[in-house]
């Protein structure tokens, strides 16, 4: 049988070259790291995290959560790594991020059927690959795939400032979980009305770091670089905290520094708003601030982030970053199991494909390295079914769309119940419930 070559040691490419190998296939995972790196990557294992070290909510009658049990139905290498190297989030599952890459990269380079190769992609593939560069995606791969799938699509998003946790001010911040939901697990730095007036009007104040020619036009009309007029959004889901600000003087109050379910010890009442800080590692010395994804000059990072009580003295041991992402007009070139249509066993894997975020990405790896070991052992194809997450996912990024967009997982995407359940907590765990046995059943054909 031949081998089957994977590019990039992302958690999708690491997942698709694990779902082949456990299927038996002989698989040749190429990763340019440690040679070179992009722009966002620092670390020199596979899979690493870059905007966030948290996957979400563990909770399976969450969108997220349920996505993360059907991936352990489909044996998930990264979720054995996030159990591994878990650290604590309260409700969330949360990971040291080194940890968690040496995890994978250790679990990769011991398998048998799995040759790790160190070298930079140049070339498009002419069968039995699967491609998951993610989104940072460039030099002569992604020219080769620009020419090969026309021109892809970009947004942008950003990663969050770390801090060392023996320069917070405990005296004034305080651990704690909104609404006392299990360990108090996050630093809560407490603002006041007057304090956090003050410091949104320095934080829509500060000064961004200025774009490159090309990416001019972010979040607003601009031209490319054919002179005709575009719009490159900023992902919801990690925007910029600045950007967000932007919005409105509520906007950030109601986003990520809101105050519900949380009561400050120092005062007895709730805070008019904060800025949570979660864990970065399993001994506590470093956190990173929920929410507070950036693109402000790291001066400007300290001078406005240092206003926030409890962060006055803070040491940055990593300055938020913004990024171009890049991903294709999937719905006009992949099938369902990202495949690219009309293709010799081409596949595409990881947020380049129009899913978003850290699970989904890894989700679309499973898909489509077991979809292409079912191709080469000429099995029939699996029909995930539309009520389980993975399945909606995957039938979001194939269903015509003028404007495609990065999709995470959301209850939205599911289709309804037959009988209407009007309380969401309940409806959300009938869903998964549903979703989840017919998974199973499907599995098990």
């Amino acid at each position: 049988m031949n081998e089957v070559t994977v590019i990039g040691g992302g958690l999708a490419g690491c997942e698709a070259a694990w779902a082949l190998a456990e299927k038996g296939l002989n698989v040749r995972l190429t990763e340019m790291k440690p040679k070179k790196f992009t722009p966002a990557h620092h670390y020199k294992g596979l899979a690493e995290l870059v905007c966030s070290n948290s996957l979400k909510a563990v909770r399976t009658g969450s969108a997220c959560g349920m996505l993360k049990a059907e991936m352990r139905m489909l044996g998930s290498l990264i979720l054995q790594a996030a159990d591994h190297a878990a650290v604590p989030a309260g409700g969330a599952l949360a990971v040291n991020r080194e940890k968690f890459s040496d995890f994978i990269t250790d679990k990769i380079y011991e398998h048998p059927k799995i040759t790790l190769v160190c070298e930079e992609a140049t070339e498009f593939p002419k069968k039995n690959t699967i491609i998951a560069t993610g989104p940072l995606t460039a030099g002569k791969i992604a020219a080769a795939i620009e020419k090969q799938c026309g021109s892809p699509l970009s947004f942008y998003d950003a990663a969050a400032p770390i801090v060392t946790a023996d320069s917070i001010d405990m005296g004034k911040a305080f651990f704690a979980t909104r609404y006392d939901k299990g360990d108090a697990d996050y630093i809560n730095c407490p603002m006041n009305k007057e304090q956090y007036e003050k410091f949104y009007d320095a934080l829509i104040k500060a000064e961004t770091v200025p774009l490159k020619e090309f990416e001019a036009c972010i979040g607003k009309e601009g031209t490319n670089n054919e002179g005709k007029c575009e719009k490159i959004p900023v992902y919801e889901g990690c925007m910029p905290v600045e950007v967000l600000a932007k919005r409105g003087a509520e906007s950030v109050r109601y986003g990520c520094m809101k105050p519900v379910g949380l009561i400050d010890p120092n005062t007895g009442h709730r805070p008019w708003a904060a800025v949570q800080l979660r864990k970065e590692n399993l001994e506590g010395s470093s956190y990173n601030l929920v929410g507070f994804q950036t693109n402000l000059r790291f001066p400007e990072q300290q001078r406005v982030f240092r206003m926030i009580p409890g962060l006055e003295n803070a040491e940055f041991i990593r300055y938020g970053v913004m990024h171009r992402n890049t991903f294709l007009n999937s719905p006009k070139l992949l099938d369902d199991r990202f495949m690219l249509k009309n293709s010799d066993n081409i596949f595409f894997a990881g947020q380049m494909t129009g899913v978003e975020g850290y699970v989904e990405s890894a989700m679309s790896g499973i898909i489509a390295g077991q979809s292409m070991a079912r191709r080469l052992r000429g099995e029939e194809k699996i029909h995930l079914p539309l009520t389980s997450m993975c399945g909606a996912l995957c039938r979001y990024i194939r269903t015509e769309n003028d404007n495609f967009q990065p999709m995470g997982a959301n209850m939205g995407i599911l289709p309804p119940l037959e009988n209407e359940i009007r309380n969401k907590q309940e409806r959300y765990e009938r869903m998964a419930e549903r979703g989840l046995r017919e998974l199973e059943e499907t599995l098990n054909k």
